[in-house]
């Protein structure tokens, strides 16, 4: 992050959040909340970006859309049988109907002729629960960007590519998904914070450090074919395709640093990245 030419803050960085649980939101006892919580002082900066673009596992969509409520943006519940006091948590961020314009414009001009603009959606989990923790203040304007789960994840790649110019507007691209996202072999029996985890997962996990730290992007874009336990980690690539878009909007030949890494429930990775433009 640095300011350029007319005091106009230039972005360097794109994120992607493992958002794991929803009690992400409430559960002192988690490693990823003190390291989200702690996200400006010891990830960012204190700087404020002017805008946040989030890319949520939890918005599947046929063509890519963009929220651009005018005001508060709505909390969204989307999740069930969790501790009442989850349900009156609220994330009341202005929305960014500016932003929302401004990456149709974007993706138009890449060949994406349909973009649809959603002007009453709000926040999913996915995105307010980190962000409620990242930036408590709810005052900065998000526009969240959905996912298409019939694309693979080089088109998600190339969609953050796209986007990497709003970096230079002040823009702070955020991927949030998981980097493990199997619920069908979530094991509750071990908590929600896990010295003992799967292997599968394990092997998946470092597969990907190793990938992104290495720069084989090309390789975490072909992950189903090049990773171990590929389809056991993403049964669905929904979770996953977060991170594709941040990775491709950093830019070419960034580089990617770890910046959290922690297990819950014995298979759910809540590994956290960052990518830099070089």
């Amino acid at each position: 992050m640095q300011v350029g030419e007319m005091g106009r803050l230039e972005i360097k960085e794109t994120f992607f959040i493992s958002h794991g649980s929803p009690t992400l939101s409430i559960d002192e006892s988690l490693p990823a909340r003190r390291f989200l919580k702690s996200f400006r002082e010891k990830v960012y900066g204190s700087a404020a970006p002017t805008a946040i673009l989030i890319i949520s596992g939890h918005w599947e969509t046929s063509h890519p859309a963009v929220t651009a409520v005018s005001g508060p943006s709505p909390t969204i519940y989307d999740f069930y049988g969790f501790p009442a006091e989850m349900y009156q948590l609220k994330y009341p961020a202005p929305g960014a109907p500016e932003l929302a314009e401004r990456v149709k414009e974007i993706l138009n001009a890449s060949g994406l002729v349909r973009v649809d603009v959603d002007k009453k959606r709000g926040l999913d989990h996915g995105a307010w629960v980190p962000l409620m923790l990242m930036y408590p203040g709810a005052d900065i304007p998000v526009c969240q960007l959905s996912i298409q789960t019939h694309k693979d994840a080089t088109y998600h790649y190339n969609l953050g590519r796209a986007l990497a110019p709003l970096k230079d507007e002040g823009v702070l691209i955020l991927g949030s998904g998981a980097t493990t996202h199997n619920l069908s072999k979530l094991r509750a029996s071990r908590g929600h914070v896990s010295s003992v985890v799967d292997s599968w997962a394990l092997d998946f996990d470092s597969w990907l450090k190793d990938a992104l730290l290495s720069g084989r992007f090309e390789d975490v874009n072909e992950y189903e074919e090049k990773a171990p336990y590929g389809k056991v980690a993403h049964p669905r690539p929904d979770h996953f395709y977060p991170l594709h878009v941040a990775m491709g909007a950093a830019g070419q030949n960034a580089k990617a640093e770890l910046v959290h890494q922690s297990w819950g429930l014995g298979t759910l990775s809540y590994s956290s990245y960052k990518f830099t433009a070089t």
